[in-house]
């Protein structure tokens, strides 16, 4: 009597079921790629909504067997299953059995907490009885299958199905939907990834339980009893690594939609294609690698007490600080010999290691080496597969490096990969690191000289300059050439070609400093970055390799300037389009910004640059629709690439966080480039040759490659690009070379 009257007063005082009847879970921020594959994750809890309809009649079969038989019986507390766990606990002589039914799960996980008291047990019964009283059981068993939290963040069994098997619930085996539905009870102890063993005891008590109610066969029960469940092991792995990517994406969304951000839903499509980004990734990486062989074994990372016989247990307490990186592996050394390494890997795996494998840390095996550099028992080292499949042991790169590549056309980012590895260092090279372009700047200060009558077959001498503290703006300076030679006279089109520094100061000194800031705002240059002195024409201001991407896409499309954008659309958590972007793509809206001839002369000393140039490497890729520049800064700080075609643009970078040398001869050629051309090998592989065409206004003339000059038909010479106004003279270097009436003498003071 006293329960029914308690029933009474309480009833009224329970919460609403708005909550219910209006279910928004709280679903995480997603971000797809151009091709719609998931890149990336952000919100406490990972869901995926799904309706009751659209659930494999396997898996509501498994969770009824697991949790409630009588779902469809009850009217939301099971009187049968209460006796039978009592009967159960009481033989057992302890709690071995609940009797909570689903609707009363969904009480507790909506509106209550999960404390072990009577009164929250009445007033989850009551809740239980008021849903049922309002809502139809299926959409009761809806709210459970969406709502219920199965552990790894997985909230809801489709969510769950992602996170474990990597796959939707309508693919799961009969197996595999027994598996999941036996973690509700416990969802850290039965765990598949953490606890394998008992998360199969649990997973066969489901599957006897569905046997029994005859939900299965015995044919079928066999069958799903004995098959090996594969359980992904990286929970985070995405369609592709696009950490430093997605990560742009979660910081302009949060700029808008703050907290909303990672509850709402949204699903963000970007402009990112997966196999250009895996093309960039891989590329960046093996670029960063041989760089770092190529200075030598640091020695092992750290060094730990081995007893004599250590358990698994032990190595995995050795390895606890390190984490791998990607297919870069953590291990820690059990026996070493100058001929044969046996190592110990995260996770249980035993791997020896000999011969090729040993060759990177040969000199770190022997007992001449330092102790605390010398490869020994207890030694944490890091281990990679090579090409062919066998073990080596490597290290993680000292060095940095990123790669961006847009769509010069439209300014769409078609991969974008920050750093080497986004868990060590979630910095972002690509938008946030200021570094000096070197030589690569310098086809911005050619095109200003375009603008100012140069041309391509103008006479500049390659001789040694000096200046003052007053004209640098810092200290004397005398500039020189990389290799530090100088060849006289030569065509403003072969110093581009051979990337001759003083080419380029005499260039900017004629032009002069303060024009060529003003010019280079064009290309989205802050002027501030770049002083108004003659070190400018070596690259030595401050840039973004984004900024470069953007700048060096004027080029590739004609002379448009196109903003980098990585969204195409937003669409919320109900499928409403919120955002769709528009870009202005270049001779349809985006703003022309340097002349079309102007493009198309700069873009053909470039294409010189890749065929006989400081790139020519880069014609192993058998296209000749290719054209770039070179960077490297004073004293190989900085070596960068910048090349582009017709469809595409790409920027590689690489250096120290913390600038210091990369080492004589690590020049943007030899350094940055093969990163470049890793990329562009993949991701031009079968796209058809892009041509570019002269446009109007631009004449092509013979000149004597020696003097510059125009020849007379017949006679020999090379052919060269002009403006129609700006035409080569036949019989001396004419005062209209630098667009002007300055006397012969005067430009050729400016020039030698």
């Amino acid at each position: 009597m006293l329960v029914v009257f308690a029933a009474i007063v309480i009833y009224p005082t329970l919460p609403s079921l708005e909550v219910l009847t209006d279910y928004q879970p709280k679903i995480p921020l997603r971000v797809y790629s151009l091709e719609g594959q998931l890149i990336g994750e952000f919100g406490e809890e990972r869901r995926a909504v799904v309706a009751i309809d659209d659930v494999p009649k396997p898996m509501i079969a498994a969770i009824l067997a697991a949790e409630d038989e009588r779902f469809y019986q009850h009217s939301g507390v099971d009187y049968m299953g209460v006796a039978r766990a009592a009967l159960s606990n009481f033989v057992s002589g302890g709690v071995r059995q609940g009797a909570s039914t689903i609707t009363m799960q969904v009480a507790r996980n909506f509106f209550l907490s999960k404390e072990k008291t009577l009164t929250r047990k009445f007033n989850e019964m009551l809740l239980a009885f008021k849903i049922e009283h309002n809502l139809p059981k299926d959409q009761i068993l809806q709210l459970y299958i969406n709502q219920i939290y199965l552990g790894q963040r997985a909230y809801g069994f489709a969510a769950a199905a992602q996170i474990y098997f990597g796959k939707p619930l309508n693919q799961l085996t009969l197996a595999e939907h027994a598996m999941l539905a036996g973690l509700p009870k416990a969802p850290s102890r039965f765990n598949p990834i953490a606890n394998p063993k008992r998360a199969k005891l649990r997973q066969q008590y489901v599957l006897r339980r569905m046997r029994e109610l005859g939900m299965i066969t015995d044919a079928q029960y066999a069958e799903a009893d004995k098959q090996a469940l594969v359980v992904k092991k990286d929970i985070n792995e995405f369609a592709v690594k696009a950490e430093h990517f997605a990560e742009i994406v979660r910081q302009a969304m949060y700029e808008r939609y703050r907290e909303d951000t990672y509850t709402k839903g949204f699903r963000v499509h970007t402009t990112l294609s997966t196999r250009h980004q895996e093309a960039a990734y891989v590329a960046l990486r093996r670029g960063a690698q041989e760089y770092d062989r190529r200075h030598g074994y640091r020695g092992p990372e750290d060094l730990v007490d081995l007893p004599a016989k250590p358990t698994d247990e032990m190595l995995e307490d050795a390895l606890q600080e390190t984490t791998d990186s990607d297919d870069i592996y953590a291990a820690v050394v059990i026996e070493a010999g100058p001929k044969r390494v046996k190592v110990y890997r995260k996770g249980g795996e035993m791997v020896e290691i000999g011969d090729d494998g040993l060759k990177f840390v040969s000199r770190m095996l022997g007992d001449t080496a330092s102790p605390n550099l010398r490869i020994r028992r207890g030694a944490i080292v890091r281990v990679q597969r090579d090409d062919k499949g066998r073990w080596q042991i490597t290290q993680l790169p000292a060095v940095e490096s990123s790669l961006v590549a847009v769509d010069p056309r439209t300014g769409a980012i078609r991969a974008l990969v920050g750093g080497f590895d986004f868990a060590r260092n979630q910095y972002n090279h690509v938008t946030q690191a200021l570094r000096q372009p070197g030589s690569s700047f310098k086809p911005f200060i050619y095109s200003a000289a375009l603008e100012k009558g140069f041309t391509p077959a103008t006479i500049i001498n390659d001789a040694p300059l000096t200046f003052t503290a007053t004209q640098t703006g810092s200290e004397p300076w005398e500039p020189k050439n990389y290799d530090g030679k100088f060849e006289g006279p030569m065509r403003m089109r072969t110093g581009l070609v051979k990337s001759k520094n003083l080419v380029s100061v005499r260039i900017l000194q004629a032009i002069g400093p303060q024009y060529a800031q003003d010019y280079i705002t064009r290309f989205g240059f802050d002027p501030k970055l770049h002083p108004p002195y003659l070190t400018m024409a070596l690259g030595a201001g401050n840039v973004t390799p984004l900024q470069m991407v953007a700048a060096y896409s004027i080029f590739a499309n004609g002379g448009y300037r196109v903003t980098p954008y990585f969204i195409e659309r937003i669409v919320d958590g109900r499928g409403n389009m919120v955002t769709e972007v528009l870009p202005r793509p270049a001779g349809d809206g985006a703003d022309r910004v340097i002349d079309a001839r102007n493009a198309y002369i700069m873009t053909s000393i470039m294409r010189d640059v890749v065929r006989t140039g400081t790139a020519a490497r880069a014609m192993k890729l058998g296209r000749n629709d290719l054209a770039g520049k070179t960077g490297t800064t004073n004293d190989f700080i900085d070596a960068w690439f910048c090349g582009f075609n017709a469809g595409l643009v790409a920027v590689a970078w690489i250096g120290f966080d913390t600038p210091q040398t990369l080492g004589r001869n690590e020049t943007g050629g030899r350094v940055a480039l093969p990163i470049w051309m890793d990329y562009m090998g993949v991701v031009l592989k079968g796209v058809p040759e892009q041509p570019f065409a002269p446009p109007d206004g631009v004449v092509a003339v013979r000149v004597n490659p020696d003097t510059g000059l125009r020849v007379a038909d017949g006679q020999p010479g090379i052919a060269d690009f002009f403006y129609h106004e700006f035409l080569p003279s036949e019989d001396g270097i004419a005062s209209g070379a630098l667009g002007g009436g300055a006397p012969p003498e005067e430009v050729r003071n400016q020039l030698f």
